[in-house]
Formats: C-alpha cells, structure tokens, sequence
C-alpha cells in the first residue's frame, strides 16, 4: 500500500505544480476560443491542462518503475507499455483538438486506433469470469471488439461530462477511488497477482485527478480540454480491461469457501467492465436524452444546446459548485456502494443505508424548489432566505409603494411654489412674468440697439 500511496501522491504533485507553467503557455499558444452560446464560463479560459496531466503520469510510472514491488511488473507485464502508447495517441490527438479543432469523425478513428494498439499489446479481454464456472474464452475477434468498444465509450463519456468546472476530473476521481478499492482487495486480500496492474493505474489515475482538481475548480483558471478527458477515460477503461479474464472466480472460491460468498464478493464488478459504466450512467443517459431531444426537434443530434443534466441543475437553481457536488455525490453513491456491498455480509444494511443517502439527494436535488420560512425564534440562526416571513414581506414593499405613489420631483416644487406665488401682488407676478422669459429684456435691448 504505501508504494501505491507514494507513487498516487507523485503524480499528484507533478500534476498540480505543472498546471501553472502550462497554463501560461497555453495562453501563449492561442488555447483559448471564446466563450460559445451553451458554455457557463464568461471569459475566455486556457484548454491543454491535458499536457499537465500527462506529465504526471509519466512521473508517477517512472517512480513505480524504481521501487521494490511496483517495479515487477514492468517486466512480467506489458500493460504499463501498452497504456503509455495508447495514452500518448490519445493525448497528441487531444492536444491537436484543444489547439486547431479536429473533425468529430477523425477524432473517433483515432481513438479507435488508440485502443487497437493497446489490443495489440496485450490489453484486452480474454475471457468472463464466472463462478463455478471458470472463465468463460472468448475469441480474439470477440476480445477485441468489447475492448475497442469499451475504450471509445469510456472516453467520450468522460469527455461528454466535462461541461462544468472540476466535474470531469471529480467523478473521474471517485470512480478511480471505487475499482482502487476493489482490485486492491482481490490483490491483497485473495492474492490475486493479476489484479496488481488494475491497483496501479487506478492509483495513478487519482493522483492526476487530484493534481489537476485545485486549478480547475469553479472558477477554472484552466480547462483539460480533450487532451485530458480523453486521456482520463482511456485510463478508466484500460483498469477495467487489465482485469478483466484474468481474475478466476475460483481462486476466490478457494479462499471464501463457497461460491455463495464468491458471488458476493464479484457483485461490484461481477464483470468489472460495469464498475466504470455505473458511475458514467448519469452522463450517458443524459446523452441519449440529448440524442432524441434534437432528434425529435428536427435538429441534428450534434447541434449544442443549454439542456444538458448541468444546465438543467442551473436552471433550477443551484449554484455551479452546487450542482457539481451533487454530480458528485450521485456518483460516490453508486460507486462505493456497490464495492461497500461486496465488502459487508450484511446486504440489507447497505441497501437501506443506500435508500437513505438517495433520500437524502433528492431532497438536496430538490431544494431550491422550495423555499420555507423559518420561525421568528430562529431566523437568526438561517440564512437571509428563509427568514423573509408575510410582515417582512409586507415591509419590503411599503417602500416601493411609497415611491410609486411620491409625486415626480418637478411636481412638488410646482406645487410647493403654488402657495407662494399666490401671496404676491399682481404688479409682482407680472414682473416675475416677464423676467422668467426673457423677453422684455431682448426686447428692451434689442430697441437701444436700433
């Protein structure tokens, strides 16, 4: 563990002090395009803070590579070499994108060649694990085609969700934590050997995640652009494919005893490719409902709207850092919640204790919908919001009222200037008469003139 927790904490720091640096260079660059329509920022911000992350990533699998334990597997296993080349395609792409625009369907080919060259490597999924059963082979063609598939789904998800500040790398984060937690124990706790590649890139993915996070939260000082969504996600979906095929249910049977409790122990990731996918749901629900919204609108299916799940929280009425949190917390539930679930024989306490944690979402969800008073005994102990009562209300208007029903200011002076012009004599208001327009002084001048 402390190998996996210094080579998380290198990253995270190479990370964070070469976000600054790239910031300014990306500045440099010309990596800012304006602000669009469907965008929530208001100013210009820098992209590449993808180049950031990629250096924490080469830092941290260069320290693994030199430490006692870590370093094995960069000789038994060629999962560290196959997801540096597929991570360097997708991030060069990337970058490519963040500067000059890439068209949506070259960008697609190259993730898909991204994903074919770590296939050829070796990343890919081998077989199904399945209890008393054993792995169940699949064919090369089949492999390689669940595993292209999974690494183009995985990274335009994570590149779909990257629409408020801090949203993509926080729930990239939390799903990293989750399948952390969950090939670490098949590897400490069972054994399992093979699991040891999912720890470490799951590890590494955190630490990117948490160096990046402090410069892109609201308000961002840089965004990751597609040279770090894409990378996030192609690093997702590699943790899921390392272990995949190469965890036998039986190994655990083996310790367990009973395939009863190896069937609970599999339950969060009973195929691990559904880990990932669970904490994805939010957003690729949301790109479906966007799919038959514009589709059904006579749009494309790409045009931009303001409709997404983020825009919809705004709208609302939660703030932007409010509507992020929630984004996360969703997510945190349904990731360590299943994991929590294989970790515990009691399912039903985390099944109830789930039900009250969704409770308490959607009244958090919910909340600016409603807004209640709060009695006079403690409205100085809540916000301003909830203290506005029927009397303060009434209060808060008796002064607009007054000012609609004030006479205009030129109306008062006429009306305070009414009773003194009534007290002077006719010969004085005659001259009064003459001086307020001027004319017998022009005319006057205009005679001694002629």
């Amino acid at each position: 563990m402390r190998e996996y927790l210094l080579v998380l904490f290198v990253t995270a720091a190479v990370t964070y002090l070469l976000t600054s640096p790239v910031r300014k260079f990306a500045i440099l660059a010309g990596a800012m395009p304006p602000v669009r329509a469907r965008d929530v920022h208001r100013e210009p911000t820098p992209r590449l803070g993808g180049i950031a992350m990629f250096g924490g990533l080469c830092a941290g699998l260069l320290v693994a590579s030199q430490l006692t334990h870590l370093g094995r597997l960069f000789i038994q296993s060629a999962d560290v070499k196959a997801l540096l080349s597929g991570a360097g395609i997708m991030w060069v792409l990337g970058v490519l994108d963040d500067k000059w625009g890439v068209d949506a369907l070259v960008k697609l080919g190259g993730q898909m060649i991204a994903a074919g060259v770590m296939v050829w490597q070796g990343i890919t999924v081998i077989s199904i694990p399945v209890p008393g059963v054993g792995p169940v082979a699949v064919t090369p063609t089949q492999g390689m085609i669940i595993s292209v598939t999974l690494v183009v789904v995985m990274v335009n998800a994570v590149n779909f969700i990257d629409g408020l500040d801090g949203l993509a790398a926080g729930m990239v984060c939390i799903a990293a934590g989750a399948f952390f937690l969950y090939s670490y124990r098949l590897w400490y706790g069972y054994g399992i050997n093979d699991a040891a590649p999912a720890v470490l890139f799951s590890a590494v993915l955190i630490g990117m995640c948490l160096g990046f996070l402090p410069h892109n939260l609201h308000p961002a000082r840089i965004f990751m652009g597609d040279s770090g969504s894409m990378m996030l996600g192609l690093m997702l979906a590699v943790a899921a494919i390392s272990i995949t095929g190469r965890v036998d249910p039986d190994l655990v049977t083996d310790q367990t005893g009973s395939q009863t409790a190896t069937v609970h122990a599999l339950v969060p990731t009973y195929i691990p490719l559904l880990l990932p996918l669970t904490v994805i749901a939010l957003p690729l629900a949301d790109l479906l409902l966007a799919v038959v919204r514009r589709t059904w609108a006579g749009k494309s299916p790409f045009a931009a709207d303001k409709q997404h799940l983020h825009h919809r929280l705004l709208e609302v009425g939660h703030s932007h850092s409010r509507a992020v949190l929630i984004m996360y917390f969703w997510a945190a539930l349904i990731a360590f919640g299943t994991v929590a679930f294989s970790v515990t024989n009691t399912g039903r306490t985390v099944v109830l204790a789930l039900a009250g944690l969704c409770l308490v979402g959607l009244v958090v969800l919910l909340m600016p919908r409603f807004r209640p008073h709060a009695p006079r005994a403690v409205q100085a102990f809540v916000p301003p919001r909830y203290r506005k009562g029927p009397q303060e209300a009434a209060a808060a208007s008796a002064p607009a009222a007054a000012a609609a029903s004030a006479p205009a200011p030129a109306q008062a002076a006429a009306e305070q200037a009414a009773p003194a012009m009534s007290e002077l004599s006719a010969d004085d208001k005659a001259l009064l008469g003459r001086l307020g327009t001027g004319a017998t002084a022009v005319g006057s001048h205009a005679e001694r003139r002629g």
